[in-house]
């Protein structure tokens, strides 16, 4: 009691401090991330810079600069080179991605939800899920074919499992007692899914849509770096063997900014849901 007494009161303090502080630290307090991620992210490009480009201490053969980086990719746009790979490696993406959500979403929730299907099926999702996607390649192209098909399909299988593990035990886990609740009052099977079930799960699967991104990006280098003609990653892999540093950088960036887009619209969503994510962790 005497802890929690001596928290509360640092806290008032702490609290009297901020009211008092000069308008410039409020503004600092608000916009903290956004100031110390800024401020990051700028004295890396700085330090890059330096050592890639005015100092070379390197050989720009094998590290590029951020200002070589920008120029390669502003050639790249403005010659319209890069609108075609872009688009390739979009639609795969798009396509991977959403058979994975349709797929992961219902089957994870029912292998979750049913012991029986969790004792048939959970064998072959854990065997699947160990299993390296890049081994399942050259059977994906036989099956699929050396066009687009079987781009979508490791993408499929690279984004999927992670969505489906996340919703099957989001459902395993939820609470025994608000279960054991609904049905002493008498609730039916869909009555204990819409409102106890799916409110405990809902964080689970957002948090497996954040993970099948970077997946699904994954799927998309990989997929593209056997028997591709179009696309990000076999930009990257032409500019890699012709030694294009700066090339190679903007497909990275390429990726990277996509996937950073996803997962924050990703998030907002998850936002609404807070409410329903149990608060554990610490603050700071």
């Amino acid at each position: 009691m005497a802890d929690q007494n001596m928290t509360a009161g640092e806290e008032v303090l702490l609290d009297v401090r901020v009211a008092e502080s000069s308008k410039l630290y409020k503004f600092y307090l608000s916009q903290e991330k956004k100031i110390l991620g800024t401020t990051a992210v700028t004295i890396f490009l700085i330090i890059w810079e330096l050592v890639g480009n005015t100092l070379q201490l390197i050989n720009p053969m094998f590290m590029s600069a951020p200002s070589l980086v920008w120029n390669a990719g502003y050639q790249m746009f403005a010659s319209g080179e890069i609108w075609n790979d872009l688009r390739v490696s979009g639609i795969e993406f798009a396509w991977g991605y959403f058979l994975s959500v349709i797929f992961a979403i219902p089957f994870g929730i029912m292998v979750g939800w049913y012991k029986r299907m969790s004792h048939i099926f959970d064998p072959f999702i854990n065997a699947m899920n160990a299993t390296p996607r890049v081994a399942l390649l050259p059977l994906v192209i036989i099956w699929l074919g050396i066009g687009i098909l079987s781009k979508v399909g490791i993408i499929f299988l690279g984004a999927v499992f992670p969505l489906l593990l996340n919703t099957r035990d989001g459902v395993k886990t939820t609470p025994a007692n608000l279960l054991n609740a609904a049905r002493s009052f008498g609730a039916s099977e869909w009555q204990i899914f819409r409102t106890v079930v799916l409110p405990s799960t809902v964080p689970f699967i957002l948090t497996g849509l954040r993970l099948a991104v970077g997946r699904a990006l994954i799927g998309v280098m990989v997929g593209e770096l056997y028997a591709a003609t179009a696309g990000i990653g076999f930009m990257i892999t032409v500019a890699g063997a012709t030694f294009q540093t700066d090339k190679v950088f903007v497909g990275v960036l390429i990726f990277a900014i996509s996937g950073m887009v996803a997962t924050d619209v990703i998030d907002k969503v998850e936002r609404r849901f807070d409410k329903w994510r149990p608060k554990v962790g610490a603050a700071q």
